[in-house]
């Protein structure tokens, strides 16, 4: 494994990820940002975001596999949610939980969450993209 996720004393310790990932692999891998489609481009979990978080993990976890590479190999996250307020968190961290239950990995590398207006399909609630490093 290429990464190594640190939480450095002097820093808050958040739950959600790991302040720090130190990448010592080769290969770094950029994951346009996920949806919430399935193999055919259909929408999954249209209006509840938990169901939209899963599939987005899980669709970059499909493309991490095609390249020989798993969720522990996710060095950064970035995270577009509509309409994001903080209530929203527990739904968002449900998702995040059932994926990694599903890929039997915990995915918390460094990450940022940004609120936006909206994405490029009305029923999309969240588009995630990652970038990792493979040996």
């Amino acid at each position: 494994m290429a990464i190594t996720l640190v939480n450095p004393s002097g820093l808050p310790e958040i739950d959600a990820y790991r302040q720090v990932s130190i990448a010592t692999g080769s290969r770094l891998i950029h994951i346009a940002g996920q949806v919430a489609w399935d193999a055919d481009g259909v929408t999954v979990g249209e209006g509840d975001l938990a169901a939209q978080v899963e599939r987005c993990y899980l669709n970059i976890a499909t493309a991490l596999a095609e390249v020989g590479g798993s969720f522990d190999d996710v060095a950064k996250l970035t995270v577009y949610v509509v309409d994001w307020t903080p209530d929203k968190m527990p739904q968002f961290l449900e998702g995040a939980a059932r994926a990694a239950a599903k890929l039997g990995a915990t995915p918390v590398p460094p990450g940022t969450l940004l609120g936006v207006a909206a994405l490029d399909v009305p029923e999309h609630l969240v588009e995630i993209e990652a970038t990792a490093v493979l040996d």
